[in-house]
């Protein structure tokens, strides 16, 4: 069974992917399976839906910021002991970096994923508003790439039992990829929004709900005959031999609560192979420091909707720039770089204090500062990244930030931001670690150096 893989795609972003995701995911594992969530692309929050629906963290898979190589392997690894894989795709199924045109390169769309994964793709139409019309976008969807897969097919957003029969009708008379069924329109199932996305499951999915959507799921799409349909797939999943684990070599702080809660996993998991004890604390709640630790990794997330809170917790900021200032390595992304600046401002204008360890201040936007792939390449003789090194990420901001002052040190050629102090190196951009194992490896020797260096 494990061998089993389902790419649910998406004419385009917005058709309810992250829904019929989690909805299936939450429904096979009441089944009593061992199903291994994925989300293609750099997306953070929805791989928490997956989680919930699975018990089993998600994965991040991506053809622009990884390569070919590196995402079977996360697959393989993460499939060892699992059943049925479900893969998330991102926007439409032909959406990604590369693919302004057909012409081109499918790099970091779900269609290069699925095509790499040799997955069952089951396509997902927003089908308010439509009748015979959508036997033309399943058609083009099927015969646009050879090398796909594209076998199923569920209409979203139908009005009724009549309007269904209607798309039904009109997709099996021209059409190859099956229909697995409907889902009605039913606003109760739809999961807040906020500026960077889809609210956290674990602020918008409790458990009840997702009992409930796994039912309605169930009650609405034949799972049977996605299963019998997937199963075609016959490559085998042997993980490659995995890299020996280094001794526990140093102990990194990972700021982890409701204002710092953007990972990947596989960059946490990357960390502690090459030997780093990975300790959680909360720069909300808590009042000081985890005891004993050598680095601290400050995750991207919402301070701006925490600023209060985070400007109110003085022990804590003063705890974390004391720990700088000692020369401790603090590496902090996006909204952990916001929290190390001196203030953040909101949309009303309100500042309010954070670390104060960059001479500068972030300032909200209501509209998108940035959002994108970027490569970044390193400009300095020392850092985490060797001269001419490059590695790959992305940004999603709304905010930005004053003018940084010249005599701080950029460590990213431009446009990327990257600066560094003393110790402390901070930057808009989500890196994937995978991107660049040398970059986390440095990170880690360097916490692993200060402490052997405090035991001498």
């Amino acid at each position: 069974m494990n061998t089993v893989r389902i790419v649910i795609a998406g004419t385009h972003s917005g058709v309810g992917k992250t829904t019929l995701a989690t909805g299936i995911m939450a429904a096979f594992h009441r089944r009593g399976l061992r199903v291994q969530g994925f989300k293609v692309g750099p997306d953070f929050i929805d791989p928490t839906f997956h989680q919930a629906a699975t018990g089993r963290p998600s994965h991040n898979l991506d053809g622009w910021m990884l390569s070919r190589e590196t995402n079977l392997d996360i697959f393989a690894h993460a499939m060892a002991d699992a059943d049925i894989a479900v893969i998330e795709g991102v926007m439409g199924l032909f959406d990604g970096k590369g693919a302004s045109s057909l012409a081109g390169p499918l790099s970091g769309t779900t269609a290069e994923m699925a095509i790499w994964l040799d997955a069952a793709v089951v396509l997902v139409l927003d089908a308010a508003a439509m009748a015979g019309s959508a036997a033309a976008i399943v058609h083009g969807f099927d015969t646009l790439e050879p090398e796909l897969r594209l076998l199923a097919v569920i209409c979203n957003k139908v009005a009724s039992d009549k309007h269904y029969g209607y798309l039904r009708d009109a997709i099996a008379a021209r059409c190859r990829p099956a229909l697995l069924g409907y889902l009605p329109r039913d606003a109760s199932f739809a999961i807040p929004e906020r500026h960077l996305g889809l609210h956290l499951a674990q602020e918008a999915l409790t458990d009840d709900r997702l009992g409930r959507l796994a039912e309605w799921i169930e009650s609405h799409l034949d799972l049977d005959r996605l299963l019998e349909l997937s199963a075609r797939v016959k490559s085998p999943v042997t993980p490659p031999a995995a890299p020996a684990r280094k001794p526990e070599r140093a102990h990194i702080g990972i700021a982890r609560d409701a204002a710092f809660c953007f990972y990947y996993h596989d960059n946490l998991e990357l960390l502690r192979a090459l030997g780093a004890n990975l300790i959680e604390f909360s720069p909300l709640a808590d009042r000081a420091l985890p005891p004993d630790l050598d680095g601290i990794y400050l995750g991207g997330g919402y301070p701006e909707l925490h600023a209060e809170a985070l400007w109110a917790n003085v022990p804590m900021r003063e705890a974390i720039s004391g720990f700088a200032a000692d020369g401790a390595p603090v590496y902090a992304e996006c909204g952990g770089f916001m929290y190390l600046m001196e203030a953040v401002v909101d949309v009303e204008g309100r500042s309010w204090p954070m670390a104060g360890i960059f001479p500068t201040r972030a300032r909200m936007q209501k509209r998108l500062a940035k959002l994108g792939y970027i490569e970044v390449e390193n400009c300095e003789a020392e850092g985490w990244l060797a001269p001419g090194e490059c590695a790959r990420g992305h940004e999603f901001r709304y905010s930005v930030s004053d003018p940084m002052p010249e005599r701080i040190r950029r460590v990213y050629k431009e446009p990327a931001e990257g600066y560094r102090i003393g110790s402390v190196f901070g930057s808009y951009v989500h890196l994937h670690f995978l991107s660049c194992p040398n970059f986390a490896e440095r990170f880690v020797s360097d916490c692993a150096g200060r402490r052997v260096g405090n035991k001498t």
